[in-house]
């Protein structure tokens, strides 16, 4: 069955080219290799997992662990004083924690709940005790179902995975907070407060090591919200605990950073081996988590299949015109398939039916639905029920909307050779080729990024400023070129073009019944002048642009190593390396006995070295013909969307590329 956006480019605004130059044909995402994303940080570096081995200062951490009980095996005389603070019934049961604890294993040590106790001075003379006389156990306070009792909780301190934790500052990765709901736990017992223990308060931390864990998460087939949402179930930790720059597209193979708060390297890498479809790696211990926005841009390696042209010299053209002249830097569209979810309802208006069928990453459209199936006729509150930073995504996507269409009118009306009076130009002196950081807000985390990070401001708030019209006196000089053009996002803080450009702003938001001077409605937070605005380049030029034309004849054979691959490709050189006697002990030195070897990936994951080498005798055979595909490699801007570039190139639109591909699954 054919899948289809809801909406066409043109519907939106996104119609126009740089160049004149004839496009070719090609499918998109044919395989999620075919579409590689790797994060490039705000100090320039591209993202790529590149190891799986702990950092020396994580072995030193999970060895200071381990040892801390050891230091002081005897605690005889601790535990005498805690049975004369706390009974004997608890002294017992400490003591056989600690005896688990001394034996050592990986194996889980589960809390030990104290006798109730509703004295709160008594309860700090206890947690006080235990950051004293067992430094390595951490202690919190939990209530019981009925509301009344409370009690003491005492857990193994590297068992305290910071639950609770804020992955990232600045706006992404916020912990949970709050109190505990009075329910039963997983385990069906009655505890009222059965989430993971906050490790902020424990001091079996190492002191010289950074509170948050850095790691580079490589996925295939899964957004990052899903990816971190499977970690974070085997950690014990709700997926809002970790920080990232922004969300990944589902279909591709993408490598981005994560923090997390106070969580050991060891418990995170040994997800591995249970990991599938998804690899952790690169670990580092940072004083700062990350949050939303704070990246550079993207690299992408982009493989198009089944391209057809005329000539391999047009193919040439197209390609040599992308990286020589750019494209519209439209906001492109986001995709989905559950088209059939909504007519069904439309038709039905079966609310049930609706909520059972929508994916669960569909926060807002099933948000409406559950207000709508308490209140029927109420729609304004049925919106307010959608998250509000989701909500705020909404006026960013109208904003954005009204940007396309007055990008295509300044490229049909003065075309992209030339500045012209009363273009809007970004004045901050930067390098002509710098992927420059972007603003962006927290409805990023929230959103289904179809390939980028998503933002409603493309140019930094604190740059607003260095925005200008231009005048006849910056025409005579020069100085200007069509690369410094940008148009505004509206909002009570933004400039409109000083041209005809700016009269597609006010007549498409009249024709929509919408002010961009006023808020006529009363709600406030679905009103442009709510939004300060912003400003966003017109035209930009791939970074560091690379391709090249390939043949090939099985279309299950992937055409790009991923970071899977390579790692893949060299755990399995080591492999043959170390069962080859001789150069077993020559090379002991550089594998010291107690570096253990991780496993191949391919055993959870096939990687594409292992598909072509399946694939060779097919690949070879003269009953099937070859095929041409490109493989481009490029950087954008966070706020780029590189399906907008593939655009450019073939001269047709993206969504029909990508349905081809998904027709033929």
């Amino acid at each position: 069955m054919a899948r289809s956006s809801s909406v066409t480019e043109a519907e939106v605004g996104i119609s126009c080219f740089t160049s004149a130059l004839p496009g070719f044909r090609g499918v998109l995402k044919h395989r999620y290799s075919d579409f590689i994303v790797h994060e490039v940080a705000r100090d320039g570096s591209v993202v790529r997992l590149t190891s799986l081995d702990l950092p020396d200062q994580c072995v030193d951490a999970k060895e200071e662990e381990k040892a801390a009980p050891a230091a002081d095996a005897d605690h005889s005389k601790a535990l005498e004083l805690f049975g004369e603070l706390c009974g004997e019934a608890d002294c017992h049961a400490l003591r056989g924690l600690l005896e688990k604890v001394a034996a050592g294993g990986e194996g889980d040590f589960s809390p030990v709940m104290l006798s109730p106790d509703a004295d709160k001075a008594h309860r700090s003379e206890v947690h006080n005790f235990f950051k004293k006389n067992f430094k390595f156990l951490v202690t919190d306070t939990v209530e019981h179902s009925d509301g009344v009792q409370k009690y003491i909780r005492v857990r193994v301190g590297s068992e305290a995975g910071g639950g609770r934790g804020r992955g990232g500052r600045g706006g992404g990765g916020r912990g949970g907070g709050g109190r505990g709901r009075k329910r039963k736990n997983m385990n069906g017992s009655d505890w009222g407060d059965d989430r993971p223990f906050d490790s902020r308060g424990s001091s079996s931390w190492p002191a010289n090591a950074g509170k948050f864990l850095r790691f580079h998460l490589c996925k295939e087939n899964k957004d990052t919200q899903d990816a971190l949402g499977v970690i974070g179930k085997m950690l014990g930790l709700q997926s809002r605990s970790f920080g990232f720059s922004g969300t990944k597209d589902k279909r591709a193979v993408t490598t981005q950073q994560v923090t997390v708060f106070k969580v050991p390297a060891n418990k995170i890498a040994a997800l591995n081996k249970r990991l599938y479809g998804i690899k952790v790696g690169n670990f580092c211990y940072v004083k700062e988590g990350l949050g939303l926005g704070q990246l550079m841009g993207n690299r992408f390696t982009i493989t198009l299949r089944g391209v057809v042209a005329e000539s391999e010299d047009m193919i040439k053209a197209a390609v040599d015109g992308l990286g020589k002249n750019g494209f519209i830097n439209y906001y492109g569209l986001q995709r989905d398939d559950i088209k059939e979810v909504r007519e069904h309802y439309k038709q039905h208006g079966d609310i049930d039916m609706a909520l059972r069928n929508f994916p669960r990453h569909l926060v807002a459209e099933k948000a409406i639905l559950q207000c709508l199936r308490k209140c029927p006729d109420n729609y304004l509150q049925a919106l307010k029920g959608i998250p509000r930073p989701l909500r705020m995504m909404y006026v960013h996507s109208y904003q954005s909307y009204l940007w396309n269409h007055a990008a295509s009118m300044r490229v049909e009306k003065y075309g992209i050779s030339q500045v012209v009076e009363g273009d809007l130009i970004y004045t901050k002196e930067s390098h002509p080729g710098e992927a420059t950081s972007v603003g962006t807000s927290e409805v990023d985390g929230l959103t289904n990024s179809s390939e980028i990070d998503i933002c409603p401001e493309a140019i930094p708030e604190e740059n607003i400023q260095s925005v200008k019209l231009v005048d006849s006196e910056d025409l005579s000089k020069g100085i200007y070129s069509f690369e410094d053009v940008v148009l505004p996002l509206p909002g009570s803080q933004a400039l409109f073009p000083g041209n005809e450009v700016a009269e597609i702003y006010h007549e498409m938001a009249k024709k929509d019944g919408i002010s961009l001077t006023e808020n006529a409605h009363g709600v406030k937070e679905f009103s442009i002048t709510s939004m300060k605005g912003g400003y966003r380049r017109v035209f930009q030029k791939p970074i560091d642009f690379e391709w090249e034309l390939m043949t090939y004849t099985d279309d299950s054979a992937s055409l790009a190593e991923t970071d899977l691959d390579i790692l893949s490709k060299g755990k399995l050189t080591e492999a043959k390396v170390a069962n080859e006697p001789a150069a077993s002990s020559k090379n002991s030195a550089s594998n010291p006995p107690d570096c253990k070897m991780e496993e191949p990936l391919a055993t959870s994951m096939p990687t594409s070295e292992t598909r072509l080498e399946e694939n060779k005798s097919i690949g070879s055979s003269d009953t099937l013909p070859s095929k041409l595909a490109v493989k481009l490699a490029f950087t954008l801007p966070a706020s780029s969307y590189a399906t907008m570039a593939i655009r450019e190139l073939l001269k047709d639109s993206t969504s029909l590329c990508i349905s081809m591909a998904l027709d033929d699954c």
